[in-house]
C-alpha cells in the first residue's frame, strides 16, 4: 500500500518505525530484553502493523538490526529515516514510539534523552509536540491522543457519515461500504476485525459527538488535498450506490465539500467517475 502523497511503501514506513525504536532501545549501547518487549508491545498495538504476523515482526526486527549496523554514521541513518517517514504525522509517530521505548523503565538515561533530542531535530518535531508526546507516554495513555486516528479509520468514518445521513443504512449502501473496504488498496492490510471496529467506532463517535464535531475531526486528520479528495470520492461512492442520493446524503456531501475545501469542478468530476 502506498503512502498518501509520497512514494514510500507501508513496508518502508514500518521498517523505519522499528529502526527508530531499536535506536532508542540501544541508546546505552546494549539491547535489553525489557526494551525488546516494549518494542514488540508497541508494534502489536499500532494499526500501522495490522496484518503483520509475529514471525514477520521478528524478521523485521532482525533485518532492522542488521541494517542499522551496516550504516556508516548516525546522520546517514537519520537521512534514511526522513526519506521513509515523509509526513509529519509519521514523524510524530516515530518520535512517540522512540519515547515509549526510552521511557519504558520510567527513567531515561542521559544517552536516551540525548538521542530523543537528536530525533526531535532530525524529524522536525516542535517543543510543544515533544512535551505532549512525552506526557502521553509517561502517563501510559495511547499515542492516538496526540497523533489522531489512523487514515484508514478516518476514511471509513467518511463513508459511515453518508450511510447514517438519513438515519438508516440502505442495503445497497451497506454492500457498497463493504465492497469499498474489500476493493480499495488503502484497506488491503486491514483485517475484518479492525474494519468492523472502525465502523463501530465511527457510529459511536457520531452518536456521542454529533456531525459538526466529527467533521472537525476529519478536517484535522485529513490534512492534504489528496487525502480529502480520496475521502470525498469514497463518500460519493456510498451516496450513489443505491441510485439517486437522498436529500440528507446530499447535505452531508455538501458539508464534506465545504469542510475539505473542494472546488465544484473537483466534486463534479468525482461524481461523474462514480456513475
Amino acid at each position: 500500500m502506498k503512502a498518501e502523497t509520497e512514494g514510500t511503501t507501508r513496508a518502508d514506513r514500518n521498517a523505519a518505525l522499528v529502526e527508530v525504536m531499536l535506536l532508542a532501545a540501544m541508546a546505552d549501547g546494549k539491547l535489553t530484553e525489557g526494551s525488546i518487549q516494549t518494542l514488540l508491545r508497541r508494534v502489536l498495538e499500532r494499526p500501522e502493523f495490522d496484518g503483520t504476523n509475529p514471525d514477520e515482526i521478528s524478521a523485521l526486527v532482525e533485518k532492522s538490526v542488521k541494517r542499522l549496523a551496516s550504516q556508516s554514521s548516525l546522520e546517514s541513518i537519520l537521512q534514511r529515516l526522513r526519506d521513509r517517514l515523509p509526513t509529519h504525522q509519521n514523524r510524530l509517530l516515530a518520535f512517540g514510539l522512540a519515547a515509549s521505548v526510552a521511557l519504558a523503565d520510567k527513567k531515561a538515561t542521559r544517552a536516551e534523552l540525548g538521542l530523543l533530542k537528536t530525533f526531535q531535530a532530525a524529524l522536525g518535531i516542535a517543543e510543544d509536540e515533544v512535551a505532549e508526546l512525552v506526557d502521553v507516554v509517561e502517563s501510559g495513555r495511547p499515542l492516538n491522543e496526540v497523533l489522531g486516528e489512523p487514515l484508514e479509520r478516518l476514511y471509513a468514518e467518511v463513508m459511515v457519515l453518508v450511510t447514517a445521513a438519513d438515519g438508516k443504512m440502505k442495503p445497497a449502501e451497506s454492500r457498497a461500504l463493504v465492497e469499498s473496504l474489500a476493493s480499495d488498496p488503502l484497506f488491503q492490510e486491514i483485517d475484518a476485525a479492525r474494519a468492523q471496529s472502525y465502523m463501530r467506532d465511527s457510529v459511536e463517535a457520531l452518536a456521542e459527538q454529533g456531525l459538526p464535531e466529527r467533521l472537525r475531526v476529519l478536517a484535522h486528520g485529513l490534512t492534504t488535498h489528496a487525502q480529502r479528495v480520496r475521502a470525498f470520492g469514497l463518500a460519493v461512492r456510498i451516496a450513489q450506490s443505491s441510485g439517486r442520493p437522498s436529500a440528507a446524503e446530499l447535505r452531508v456531501l455538501d458539508m464534506l465539500q465545504a469542510t475539505f475545501g473542494l472546488a465544484d469542478d473537483e466534486v463534479a468530476r468525482l461524481r461523474a467517475e462514480v456513475r
